[in-house]
């Protein structure tokens, strides 16, 4: 004979929620970005290493075990090598979701202003996560054509003209930098207060 609860009704277990499911072309953008992000970051520390943005010669560095790259030369095919990935996923995940039509609930509009004003925290939630996916964008190609710009300053003169002097264009693009990775922890943020880690693992497994 079963047991029976105090109130005569036999206890429902609960279930869990399900896992939310992502498409394996966003699981794969996400786990490329974030390893190309990793190997950037990491080499262009080196890079900055060799000759400090802030500081000239003597100025302050990273420590070696965060760096990747033997050497200078070591350090910048790794970034640029991931550089490549990085952009060609960035540029294939803006045809998907124009093709797709995703970049409508991608990017923010005046209703999301609206929401943050609500009381619903899931519509606060999903209205800053529009608002960082489109204040992102100019950071990115910033941070892109700054690269390039230094990759190749003589064939994109025209665009590192625009910059000033070599010293404005190595700013800019240092800065990009945790500029995106504060993006990054909170894009993750943001779905973790929206799913816990069920959203975290279905972006990337």
């Amino acid at each position: 004979m079963s047991s029976i609860s105090a109130e005569g009704i036999n206890p429902t277990p609960k279930k869990s929620s399900p896992s939310p499911k992502q498409a394996l072309f966003i699981k794969t953008f996400h786990t490329i970005n974030l390893i190309s992000l990793i190997f950037m970051t990491t080499s262009g520390m080196r890079i900055y290493n060799a000759n400090p943005v802030f500081g000239g010669r003597g100025g302050w560095v990273f420590p070696k075990i965060l760096v990747l790259g033997g050497g200078l030369g070591s350090a910048r095919n790794w970034h640029f090598a991931a550089m490549w990935f990085f952009s060609m996923s960035l540029f294939i995940y803006g045809i998907y979701i124009f093709l797709t039509r995703r970049w409508k609930h991608r990017f923010a509009s005046d209703k999301d202003l609206q929401a943050l004003q609500a009381k619903n925290p899931k519509r606060k939630n999903y209205a800053w996560h529009r608002l960082a996916y489109t204040a992102i964008i100019p950071i990115l190609l910033l941070a892109i054509l700054s690269g390039l710009c230094m990759y190749k300053p003589a064939q994109f003169a025209w665009i590192s003209g625009l910059f000033g002097t070599w010293q404005n264009l190595r700013v800019v693009h240092f800065l990009t930098i945790p500029i995106v990775m504060i993006f990054s922890i909170t894009h993750i943020f943001l779905s973790f207060r929206v799913g816990g880690l069920k959203m975290i693992r279905s972006m990337f497994i």
